[in-house]
């Protein structure tokens, strides 16, 4: 009886069980594997953080993915007076929201399914709760995908940015704190260069958005890093689906780098950032040395008790479009300056001009109605240090498309 009408609850429990076992094998690994950032372990400014946010009203955007839903548990810790889960994703939002209430008894968390892009929907939820801080999250990251798409990474990356921010600042926000990346220095992605203007902007409502009596103003702050370990979509979860399938476990290249943090790292960072900042800031942690991709895959390896190139078969696939063999932390000619905390720097970079980022938006705008390549021509003009991977994808035509059956 359980079988014949419970087969569907079975195998929806089944796959939750498998995905818990993922998950909690990718955070034991990614715990292993913290031993090759060459760097202590950022620390929480636990005062400083208490002031910042507890007794507050915190809206996190992407709070169903790696970082965002991150931040709301360690946010959770400082009592805010309501936290609320801003996320499109329907299964994502679902399962913070369930861990939060459940882990929380009582807690003021609010679930919100809306994409940053819908504004009239953004607008009303920004009057209606009156956040105090925002965690801005949400994000298209996965450079390949946005390489052949960049449209959707103007749309949500630049757009999505602007409209969370903007009604921040109609809703009196004390603190927007966006989540950046290493690719947007010299960044020759769609993703990387989007992330970047997504930063000119924020930087610009920083150097126009004047405090009134009835209105704050509102302090924007953006913080880069590098990779996370064992986050949806990293090189840690995937090589774990690699190595469970017996390989081969690929990578891109032989001499392959990215700087590395973990999950826990990365949110601590964000929330010190807001904490720490007064407005215009580009933040970045001392992340160590580079790790080699290669070095990580092996070492993920004999965490199984299996030998590389034995055992199992490591793949080199070429570097895709929009990559890097090496990320950088910030521009030449960017300066460097220490916080009140050890482990964060800030990069003071020149304020962007608001005159000049309306401009870029119109243009950006117009671009997410044309082809890939109007798109491109828009980021470049839009982003000067940006430098398009000429191996992007091209422009193709759509194949027609044909029901394939056995007799055909």
């Amino acid at each position: 009886m359980v079988m014949r009408h419970g087969g569907g609850v079975i195998h929806r429990a089944l796959e939750r069980f498998a995905w818990a076992v993922r998950a909690r094998r990718a955070a034991v690994v990614a715990g292993d594997i913290s031993g090759l950032l060459g760097r202590p372990p950022v620390n929480l400014d636990t005062p400083e953080l208490q002031r910042f946010l507890a007794g507050k009203r915190v809206l996190v955007t992407g709070a169903g993915g790696s970082i965002g839903s991150e931040i709301c548990r360690q946010a959770m810790k400082f009592c805010p007076q309501r936290l609320i889960l801003l996320e499109r994703g329907e299964n994502n939002l679902f399962e913070i929201d369930r861990e939060l209430r459940h882990q929380w008894v009582g807690a003021d968390v609010r679930a919100a399914m809306i994409d940053i892009t819908d504004a009239a929907r953004i607008e009303r939820l920004f009057a209606a709760e009156r956040p105090q801080v925002i965690f801005h999250c949400a994000a298209h990251k996965h450079v390949p995908m946005m390489e052949a798409h960049p449209w959707e990474a103007i749309a949500n990356n630049v757009f999505g940015t602007r409209t969370v921010a903007d009604a921040a600042i109609a809703a009196g926000c004390a603190a927007f704190v966006m989540v950046s990346t290493d690719k947007a220095v010299n960044p020759t992605s769609v993703m990387g260069a989007t992330k970047r203007f997504a930063e000119l902007y924020i930087q610009s409502l920083s150097g126009v958005c004047r405090p009134t009596d009835s209105v704050p103003r509102t302090r924007f702050v953006a913080v880069r890093f590098g990779n996370v370990l064992g986050s949806s979509g990293s090189v840690v979860p995937i090589f774990d689906r690699q190595i469970d399938a017996g390989g081969p476990v690929t990578v891109t290249h032989a001499d392959m780098r990215r700087y590395f943090m973990t999950i826990s790292e990365a949110s601590q960072l964000v929330m010190q950032a807001g904490a720490i900042g007064k407005g215009g800031e580009i933040f970045v942690l001392d992340m160590g040395e580079a790790v080699r991709i290669l070095d990580l895959a092996r070492l993920m390896i004999r965490r199984r008790g299996l030998e590389p190139d034995r055992d199992i078969a490591i793949r080199f696939t070429g570097i895709r479009p929009g990559e890097k063999l090496y990320e950088e932390l910030a521009k030449d000619g960017e300066q460097t300056k220490p916080t009140s905390h050890p482990q964060i720097r800030v990069w003071q970079l020149a304020s962007a001009d608001a005159r000049d980022i309306a401009a870029h938006l119109i243009r950006l705008g117009e671009a997410t109605t044309k082809d890939r390549r109007t798109a491109i021509a828009a980021l470049s003009q839009s982003v000067p240090e940006y430098q398009p991977d000429p191996r992007g994808e091209p422009e193709r035509e759509q194949a027609p498309l044909r029901l394939v059956t056995e007799a055909a």
